[in-house]
């Protein structure tokens, strides 16, 4: 399969049918408000590991042939791919191996390793991408993609199938960008369901690759990201850029401060926790972009796997003991 179509996206869903959680879509009227817009928050992360990515590491995993079970699965994330691909191994009963990257969440590490992975650490994305080749040589494994892959683009597309069928009259969605997966498949489904649905990418603005990518049609390297949205920091593949360049309709680029206020507006004003890469689509509805302007205007968001470490740090220390 090397093109992705609603048809994929709807066999994913079958497979994903009783598996992966069907999330809420959430509303509020205060968020309204600010936005001076109907905003719907597609809530992934509720999503099983806490993220969109557990649909397409199980829809990737679960479409493997059933005699290669002994087959281990070999993967490179220091994210919540990482996580959605242990999970899915272990409800498979198969073995991960997953290389991790630096800077590591210690988060999201812990919680590959919960779910029965075996994590291998490397200092930076280049060490990691040699690692990778080397555990797939010794162990025969197969390789799936974070974001790169078809089936994992098909999976992530169910959510937006979901969304859909929940709220079927929204005029616009956003989502956040890093490899593009989720978006790629976000528009495979939506355009396949409602084709005048306008569909915009969210960007941070210390790690633009995207929408230099999209815009001149050529993958546009990620060189040296700064930014807290760390699930963001990859550039799009050859699977996703086409995609992204024929179903877009722009892009919002968010700063660093805005996407601390939004995770801030959520967590206070929604009681929701979320990631900073969910807050990067969130930002240009609380600054009241034109283009949202009255819209019914839907939102995914894609992840709440937040360490707390970073934001309450006194908490956390070790007490002293009583005198």
């Amino acid at each position: 399969m090397n093109q992705v179509t609603l048809s994929d996206v709807q066999r994913a869903a079958a497979r994903l049918n009783g598996v992966a959680h069907v999330t809420p879509v959430f509303t509020s009227s205060q968020l309204n408000i600010a936005a001076g817009a109907a905003v719907f928050l597609k809530c992934e992360n509720l999503q099983r590991v806490g993220a969109f990515k557990f649909r397409g590491a199980y829809n990737a995993v679960a479409a493997l042939p059933p005699d290669r079970t002994a087959t281990p699965v070999v993967t490179l994330s220091s994210g919540n791919h990482a996580q959605g691909v242990a999970l899915a191994c272990r409800l498979l009963g198969r073995q991960a191996h997953v290389v991790m990257p630096g800077p590591v969440n210690a988060l999201k590490r812990a919680a590959t390793i919960t779910y029965g992975a075996t994590v291998h650490e490397a200092a930076d994305r280049q060490q990691g991408d040699r690692m990778l080749g080397a555990l797939l040589e010794e162990t025969s494994g197969v390789h799936i993609h974070a974001f790169n892959d078809p089936l994992v683009i098909a999976g992530q597309g169910t959510a937006m199938l979901e969304f859909l069928s929940v709220v079927p009259d929204l005029d616009v969605v956003l989502a956040p960008i890093g490899g593009g997966g989720l978006l790629s498949g976000a528009c495979v489904a939506a355009h396949g369901v409602k084709p005048g649905l306008r569909i915009y990418a969210c960007e941070p603005i210390g790690a633009l690759d995207a929408i230099q990518s999209v815009r001149e049609n050529r993958i546009v390297p990620m060189t040296n990201p700064c930014t807290i949205a760390d699930g963001l920091r990859s550039s799009v593949g050859d699977m996703t850029l086409p995609i992204l360049h024929a179903h877009l309709s722009g892009f919002f680029t968010v700063g660093e401060h805005e996407i601390v206020e939004a995770m801030r507006f959520a967590f206070e004003r929604l009681k929701i926790v979320i990631e900073p890469s969910s807050a990067v689509a969130l930002a240009p509805v609380l600054r009241r972009e034109p283009a949202l302007h009255d819209q019914r205007v839907g939102v995914l968001i894609t992840g709440g796997n937040v360490d707390l470490s970073a934001f309450f740090p006194t908490f956390l220390r070790k007490r002293e003991p009583a005198p």
